[in-house]
């Protein structure tokens, strides 16, 4: 809201408002649309959380992938050989001699491991922190959105209200124009303030076409925010004042730490740092498989069984390969390392970021009083000099810099509404609320 107060100041500095703002509430026959319906449209609608929430689905799937290696593979097989020396034998799939024969074999194969000491439930724990990881950067996306969307939401308002007292100022600005060219001809004031009065008023349309043109991009911005291609049409509704900050940011501070997404994925990531560090540590360590295959040989050389049955076992002791395995356990211990860093330095930058939304949503909510008081001293003061005006003790550049100051007042009330409400929003997603 900073920027749009500055920008709507500057094209309001040459002219000025006599009347005050004041919220509207939308009509009755017009559509309305609320900052909850708005929320709901734009977590439907956002490609952005749609796409985060595919890539947690697609997480999951990495959970089953590494949990397979604990449960039985099973094959089936089919071999056939003709025009083979006679006095071979061979069955079909992996357990074979080094001969063949004439035959036609099927069969199925099994291996199941029996331990690999726990390597693969470490891959699966991995995972599933990988997993809980992505989920959060899901929710993360979401909160995302909600704060994206508020602030589309509360700039649409605060660029309406600027745009009202444009309005207002204009319409003053012809009344004042009217009045001095009816008193120019009573030869009660000169034709230069005739000239001058109509300067202003110019000026004041001109804002007004310049605060339209504000409000329609804000508009767009806040469809673009919904995940709407076309501009938003409908009357914003009001949205109620939260309730007053706490003396001091520790309350936000807990929630932050508790409820922060961002936190919550990094702690996951250096948990599956630490799950995949326990198992690259276990590929030095044996792993023992069971084996078995039987099948059928319908057609086969006479030397042949009509059927056969084998069951085995293999056991698998890595000895040297070259460093390869101490590498991977370095490398994956010293990326659970890093990882743990990482999440000590989210951590500090959430605390720095709930600390730093809390003294700007503290100042915001302090100058709505001071802005308050500003917009009544400021009203009087224009009420006075438009009096002196009328009563030729005052000239009309005194009253523009009345009506300049009660105007600048009327829009610095009206953005630091929206000013807070923003602050606010930008408090609460620090806080993790906005989950």
């Amino acid at each position: 809201m900073v920027h749009l107060r500055t920008s709507l100041l500057c094209i309001l500095c040459t002219f000025s408002a006599s009347a005050g703002l004041c919220q509207q509430q939308p009509a009755p026959s017009q559509t309305t649309l609320t900052l909850t319906q708005a929320e709901s449209i734009a977590i439907a609608n956002q490609p952005l959380l749609l796409a985060a929430q595919l890539r947690s689905r697609a997480s999951e799937q990495r959970i089953r992938e590494a949990r397979s290696g604990l449960f039985p593979t099973v094959a089936f097989n089919a071999t056939g050989v003709d025009v083979a020396d006679t006095g071979t034998s061979i069955a079909s799939g992996a357990i074979t001699t080094s001969s063949i024969s004439n035959r036609f074999s099927y069969g199925g194969s099994l291996v199941q491991m029996v331990t690999d000491f726990g390597r693969t439930s470490a891959m699966v724990a991995s995972q599933r922190s990988q997993s809980e990881a992505q989920k959060d950067i899901a929710v993360l996306t979401g909160a995302q959105i909600r704060l994206n969307l508020r602030h589309a939401y509360f700039q649409v308002m605060g660029a309406e209200a600027v745009l009202r007292a444009a309005r207002e100022a204009q319409a003053n600005r012809q009344l004042i124009l009217k009045q001095v060219t009816a008193l120019a001809q009573s030869q009660l004031r000169s034709t230069l303030d005739v000239n001058f009065a109509a300067v202003l008023e110019s000026e004041a349309e001109l804002a007004v076409v310049r605060a339209e043109s504000v409000v329609e991009q804000e508009r767009s911005h806040l469809a673009s925010a919904m995940g709407a291609s076309q501009p938003v049409t409908a009357t914003l509704v009001e949205q109620a004042f939260p309730e007053a900050l706490p003396p001091d940011a520790s309350t936000f501070m807990a929630q932050a730490l508790a409820q922060r997404a961002d936190l919550k994925a990094a702690a996951s990531r250096a948990e599956a740092a630490s799950h995949l560090a326990a198992a690259e540590k276990r590929l030095s360590y044996p792993t023992l498989n069971a084996i078995g295959a039987a099948g059928q040989i319908p057609y086969h050389d006479h030397t042949l069984h009509d059927d056969y049955a084998a069951i085995g076992f293999n056991l698998n002791i890595p000895v040297l390969n070259g460093g390869l395995f101490a590498a991977r356990r370095n490398e994956a211990e010293l990326e659970a390392r890093a990882r743990t860093q990482e999440t000590n330095e989210v951590t500090l930058e959430v605390k720095d970021q709930v600390r730093e939304k809390w003294y700007q949503a503290n100042e915001a909510w302090r100058s709505l009083d001071v802005s308050a008081r500003l917009v009544a001293q400021s009203r009087e003061a224009l009420r006075l000099a438009q009096a002196r005006y009328e009563a030729g003790l005052g000239s009309i550049v005194e009253l523009n810099e009345a009506q300049l100051s009660e105007t600048s007042a009327e829009i610095t009330a009206a953005s630091a509404n929206y000013d807070y409400l923003t602050r606010r929003a930008e408090l609460d997603y620090a806080a993790g609320l906005l989950n």
